[in-house]
């Protein structure tokens, strides 16, 4: 299948750290899980996380348990640069780890780390998806750039308010 066809059935996500979060993980979990299931009903089977702590992995994890009953369901990380989310606290490493031992797939977007390293990461998620799933607080920053980028490519996107 050529990659036009296969971007048809990707989504991607993009959203805040926990800090900037206003909902509960437990309540945003359950948001995001209801637009997955949406997504899924609508044809997508490939998602991509760029696995930063918060929204991607908790989305991520979402995905791997929903591939348990439904093996169409395929994971695709997004590392913005290597070494990437390897000293995290709070348990937020053992997550990256977990869920990045379970993927389909992982690709290192940029050879080294550099500020624009994130932007490059989502820029490459959204070019490689047909739906965008966002957290966005209303505040800028990573996740604004995304949704941004997201719509001046006319890729759509579903954006909970978080």
């Amino acid at each position: 299948m050529e990659e036009i066809e296969l971007r048809k059935h990707r989504c991607c996500f993009t959203g805040h750290r926990p800090e900037k979060l206003r909902l509960s993980e437990r309540k945003l979990a359950t948001l995001l899980e209801t637009e997955i299931k949406r997504a899924i009903a609508g044809g997508f089977t490939t998602y991509i996380t760029g696995m930063a702590k918060g929204v991607d992995l908790i989305a991520a994890e979402i995905v791997l348990r929903l591939r348990e009953q439904d093996d169409r369901l395929k994971l695709i990380c997004a590392l913005p640069h290597p070494g990437f989310g390897q000293h995290w606290g709070g348990g937020w490493t053992e997550r990256f780890q977990r869920v990045l031992a379970q993927a389909d797939l992982s690709r290192t977007i940029c050879p080294g780390f550099s500020r624009g390293s994130y932007q490059v990461r989502n820029e490459w998620m959204v070019r490689h998806s047909a739906l965008v799933i966002a957290v966005f607080n209303g505040e800028p920053g990573g996740t604004k750039n995304t949704l941004d980028f997201a719509q001046r490519s006319n890729v759509p996107c579903v954006v909970i308010d978080g």
